[in-house]
């Protein structure tokens, strides 16, 4: 097998490797049935969907004054957690993790879920021994995790040039811009193909499109 143009590939988790916006989805309907708040399509979710997940919990109708945002992440992760063993993987997650590899590059991934919970899911699909480094967030709160990549860029020791992000968010983008990598989104999480591309050139519709972009 050819060896990649990358030496490491930097992985975001939700919504890029794992699917579960639909999960996503239903989770967070839950809380706003709660309040007699308008329920969420796909459609209406990729509108609205952003980081910081703040400003898109207040956007969606919640009142600060009954709910704050802290408790707000503390219900929702609780009822997603609850579940997430059915989330699915995306269609060759698994081989093309494998493929990365074989070309010869290492792997890690950059992710805002809680980072004890990202190695219990990860190790759940058996695919640790695929990456380097799983980096998630000390908190559920979501917050960025561009000073997280910044500092992972700097431990491995590569030039920018040599690392890649995969993502599925603007925020992913924006992530990559702030370590100073290449960056390509894939249009099957959490925001959509349009509004991906209307900010970079980058964009892929799933993985196996990410495979062939690759040439793994």
């Amino acid at each position: 097998m050819p060896s990649l143009r990358y030496r490491h590939i930097v992985w975001d988790w939700n919504g890029t490797l794992l699917d579960d916006l639909d999960y996503s989805i239903a989770v967070m309907n839950g809380l706003l049935a709660k309040r007699s708040l308008p329920l969420l399509d796909r459609t209406r979710y990729h509108e609205l969907f952003d980081f910081p997940v703040r400003d898109y919990y207040y956007r969606l109708g919640f009142d600060p004054a009954r709910d704050s945002f802290e408790s707000l992440s503390v219900e929702f992760i609780s009822a997603y957690d609850a579940h997430r063993w059915d989330c699915r993987l995306h269609r060759v997650t698994a081989e093309i993790l494998a493929a990365v590899t074989q070309g010869g590059a290492t792997q890690s991934i950059l992710s805002a879920y809680r980072h004890e919970t990202l190695h219990e899911i990860v190790g759940h699909f058996g695919l640790t021994p695929h990456f380097i480094r799983l980096t998630g967030l000390d908190n559920i709160f979501a917050h960025s995790k561009a000073e997280l990549g910044r500092a992972w860029l700097k431990e491995l020791s590569l030039p920018a040039g040599d690392v890649l992000l995969v993502g599925d968010t603007l925020h992913d983008l924006d992530v990559a811009n702030h370590m100073g990598v290449d960056c390509v989104l894939v249009a099957a999480g959490h925001h959509p193909a349009a509004r991906l591309r209307a900010r970079h050139d980058r964009v892929v519709e799933n993985l196996p499109a990410l495979r062939d972009l690759l040439a793994l």
